[in-house]
């Protein structure tokens, strides 16, 4: 277990002081930990020593052990596909069935990581017609963002994707309101622009949700929502495939929760697509 489920684990054993300082630790991980067990206390509002007790109680031998593990957790965020290749477990046997037995396996493990609660505070989000919608992700993971907003402009107005030119993002800023939603799809080897994006957004009080691996991108410290959802499988690349079904599980339930409103969106997206295609004939 990384330092976060430590922490998340331990939970119910907490005393109120110590449920205070995990929610220091996790506001904004993990980057709180690797301050001075002095600048953690004062921010925490708890004693150093009270600190060295909930590091032991969570598992770990010391505040300089848990510091050695975020500082890990960061590395692990930025390595390479050559790095993780050559840490990789090899596919034995059938290559195609043996990735995508692993695929399964993180749509299982997906699961367990983003709780019904969460998904249905997600899907109200996505379906209120007070807030627009925009959506982003890095280089790669832009895909996902494209997916949702795809899918999602054909049930509601007001959804936005933002171009991957960093010279357009403004316009789309200062287009956003308090209350709006913006989904961000951040996976290791994060990228530096979207965690100013974000910044940015959540000072426009922006609802950022944001879609992440088990690492935590940056962006996590300005994010309402963080679904982190898991991307290993042992090979060179990392897979979205998890990340794809828990987005597609979004975006139909968004559409199953408004269905009246989406069918007739639907039916009128529809028609004027004949109409264009008729045109063209």
């Amino acid at each position: 277990m990384n330092v976060r489920q430590k922490i998340e684990s331990a939970s119910a054993r907490l005393t109120q002081s110590e449920r205070k300082l995990a929610t220091a630790l996790l506001s904004d991980y993990p980057y709180a930990g690797l301050n001075s067990i002095q600048e953690l206390a004062e921010r925490a509002e708890v004693s150093p020593p009270s600190i060295s007790r909930f590091v032991t109680k969570i598992g770990l031998s010391g505040y300089p052990d848990m510091q050695r593990r975020l500082l890990a957790e960061l590395r692990t965020g930025d390595r390479s596909p050559v790095d993780i290749h050559a840490a990789s477990e090899r596919i034995e046997g059938g290559y195609l069935a043996g990735f995508l037995g692993r695929a399964s396996a993180q749509m299982i493990s997906a699961g367990e990581a983003v709780t019904q609660g969460q998904f249905d505070r997600i899907c109200e989000l996505l379906t209120d017609p007070k807030r627009s919608v925009y959506a982003v992700g890095g280089r790669i993971s832009d895909t996902i963002a494209q997916h949702l907003s795809f899918h999602l402009r054909q049930s509601r107005e007001g959804v936005y994707h933002l171009p991957r030119d960093p010279e357009a993002w403004p316009e789309y800023l200062l287009r956003m309101k308090s209350g709006d939603v913006f989904f961000m799809v951040d996976f290791r080897r994060y990228q530096k622009s979207l965690v100013q994006l974000a910044e940015q957004a959540s000072a426009r009080r922006v609802q950022v949700v944001l879609m992440t691996d088990k690492w935590l991108s940056p962006v996590t410290r300005h994010a309402a929502e963080v679904l982190a959802v898991p991307i290993e499988t042992g090979t060179i690349w990392d897979s979205y495939s998890a990340a794809l079904a828990v987005t597609e599980a979004l975006v139909t339930r968004a559409a199953e929760r408004t269905w009246d409103r989406t069918r007739t969106r639907i039916e009128a997206w529809d028609s004027m697509r004949s109409a264009t295609a008729e045109s063209e004939t």
